[in-house]
């Protein structure tokens, strides 16, 4: 077995034996935070062809800041540390997300978000993408004005 290391040289290790058997506690049950395969508007995720490419990112908001109307060309996953957003999924309504919470953003729905509280919100987000896939998709503006 290989482990890619930040630089993309591999690392050899050993592989376990495997006659191993589970460990009494399993680091990987976890406190669930998300599980779901359908978003807040009820679309199923599915992810991209291609080759694979992730991204994560941890975002702050500032009290007021809105993120701008947009959909994901990705799955997207966001889980809440700090403060809250809240969601405008148009006419599919609005949902708030508050410290704790994990979110499975829609991707083929326009919307936009508002750290509508009183503290900065953080975020981190993750992209589950692949190469050449676009993670954020800004909604054009109408030229008329009437958006």
């Amino acid at each position: 077995m290989a482990i890619t290391k930040r630089d993309n040289s591999d690392i050899k290790i050993a592989s376990q034996d495997s006659g191993a058997s589970k460990p009494a506690k399993d680091v990987h049950d976890g406190v669930k935070l998300l599980d779901s395969g359908v978003n807040f508007v009820g679309e199923q995720v599915s992810y991209p062809p291609g080759k694979a490419r992730i991204k994560s990112v941890l975002a702050t908001m500032a009290p007021g800041q809105k993120t701008g109307w947009h959909k994901h060309g990705v799955p997207t996953y966001g889980y809440i540390l700090e403060g809250q957003i809240t969601v405008d999924y148009g006419d599919a309504g609005k949902t708030t997300y508050r410290a704790g919470e994990g979110v499975l953003e829609a991707m083929d729905y326009w919307h936009e978000g508002i750290n509508d509280g009183d503290v900065p919100a953080r975020v981190v987000v993750v992209f589950m993408g692949a190469e050449g896939a676009e993670n954020v998709i800004y909604k054009p503006e109408d030229p008329s004005g009437d958006d």
